[in-house]
């Protein structure tokens, strides 16, 4: 899909505001109002924040929902290659990307009803998914967190059908604190006195009380994994099981096992919603769940023609060292049901621990390829995160792009040899800027 007006729309914007975050309420507040509080005016929005997994918790609850015969608004952030990804608008059949030219006269409106005064870019684009979901009918809105919680634009929704806080660890600790009870405080402030909530699984004790202490000060029906609900694996199956009893499900289209336990919250948060949800549906989901960027198997497209013949390759945007752990427990895998050697080809920015990125392939990853992060400004130099994978403990070089590494891995492949295993990621900026260059886009 070619954006054009829309594009333009948000570079004014981009020339005007400023792009980062500046946590508050208080302007996208005061753009809401002028605008009439279209938040006001929604369909029950089932809310999600996260260090990790809420974009694929969206995803499950999209796939379930829509299986179910539910019509789905989603927001989800960042984009990967066009903007409009992060707007999906409930239709029959399944949710579209907004159109460019309903986009463009959305964010046109939005800049107009803010008439210059000092706001974020992603304020105004909460804005203006809050507008187009109110303006097109839907059952439900699937509403995704961009940073935090507490003072992240679309904590604006007075009463969530449900709060689903997905797993939490350090990451944006500029923002939200060097300490992961502290960050869990943010995330925590989408919990709503009376409201649903489920907590998805936490790998921190910390976290997880944290999390629970908010949800009983706030007297909130609340549902914990681990606790209240379960899903685990069982003969090539995910059984999933809460208080009503045992679904024996197929396994989630999304590879790794850590997805297992993002379906489980999204499956628990839709029924916290009090959205009906026969079994049926249940499988469905799991089957067609679909999230870019996030180990997605690339088998077709102009960087995928560059890579040895029969080669296997994979996209993933995680950039923190817990997404490290899941992304190369993935990798492993399918390490144990196709054997072959695994290459890494990475791009980071600064404000990411790319030692401790690396350290979670460590043994796993045969060579890394760094290629330099001119797909941000904060993007780290190849040579630079060359040094960091070493640091690690991985054998690393720089290269100047993915499709360099891609040819020279084709060049110097041995054809006796298995075909490689090549993962890309470190980066979600870099996922789409793969997906782009690949002719891939999300549709």
């Amino acid at each position: 899909m070619t954006i054009l007006a829309a594009e333009r729309e948000i570079e004014s914007l981009l020339s005007l505001h400023p792009k980062g975050y500046d946590l508050s309420l208080d302007r996208v507040r005061r753009l809401l109002d002028k605008l009439g509080n279209p938040q006001d005016r929604l369909p029950p929005v089932i809310h999600i924040a996260g260090t990790n997994g809420k974009g694929s918790c969206a995803a499950f609850s999209r796939a379930l929902l829509e299986a179910a015969g539910y019509s789905v608004h989603t927001h989800t952030s960042p984009h990967l290659v066009h903007w409009n990804e992060r707007y999906r608008l409930g239709a029959e059949g399944g949710g579209r990307l907004v159109e460019d030219k309903v986009f463009a006269e959305a964010i046109a409106r939005a800049a107009r009803a803010n008439g210059g005064e000092t706001i974020t870019v992603f304020e105004i684009l909460t804005a203006v998914g809050f507008l187009l979901f109110s303006e097109h009918p839907a059952d439900v809105v699937i509403l995704e967190v961009g940073l935090g919680g507490r003072f992240d634009a679309t904590n604006v929704i007075p009463a969530p059908a449900v709060s689903v806080v997905m797993p939490i660890s350090l990451d944006h600790q500029a923002y939200l604190g060097d300490r992961v009870e502290l960050i869990a405080a943010e995330k925590a402030g989408i919990i709503k006195r009376g409201c649903p909530v489920v907590i998805g699984a936490q790998g921190s004790d910390a976290a997880r009380q944290v999390l629970i202490e908010t949800a009983e000060r706030l007297d909130c029906p609340m549902q914990v994994y681990g606790q209240d609900f379960f899903a685990y694996g069982e003969n090539g199956r995910m059984v999933y099981q809460d208080t009503d009893g045992l679904m024996d499900l197929p396994p989630p289209r999304l590879p790794g096992r850590h997805q297992f336990a993002n379906a489980a919250a999204a499956i628990a948060g839709v029924k916290a919603a009090g959205l009906t949800l026969g079994e049926r549906a249940v499988e469905q989901a799991m089957v067609e769940v679909s999230w870019p960027g996030r180990m997605q198997k690339l088998t077709q497209g102009r960087l995928v023609d560059l890579a040895p013949p029969g080669a296997e390759i994979w996209l993933d945007g995680g950039h923190n060292p817990d997404a490290g752990m899941v992304i190369a427990e993935a990798m492993a895998e399918q390490e144990e049901k196709n054997p072959r050697s695994l290459f890494l080809i990475s791009g980071m920015i600064n404000t990411k621990d790319q030692s401790g990125y690396f350290h979670a392939f460590k043994g796993l990853v045969r060579h890394v390829y760094t290629v330099p992060g001119s797909f941000s400004d904060a993007g780290v130099p190849n040579d630079e995160l060359a040094a960091r994978a070493t640091e690690a403990g991985l054998s690393a070089e720089p290269v100047s792009s993915v499709a360099n590494a891609l040819m020279l891995l084709r060049d110097t492949w041995d054809p006796a040899e298995v075909p490689p295993r090549i993962l890309i990621g470190g980066s979600l900026y870099l996922a789409g800027t793969v997906l782009a260059e690949n002719g891939t886009p999300p549709e």
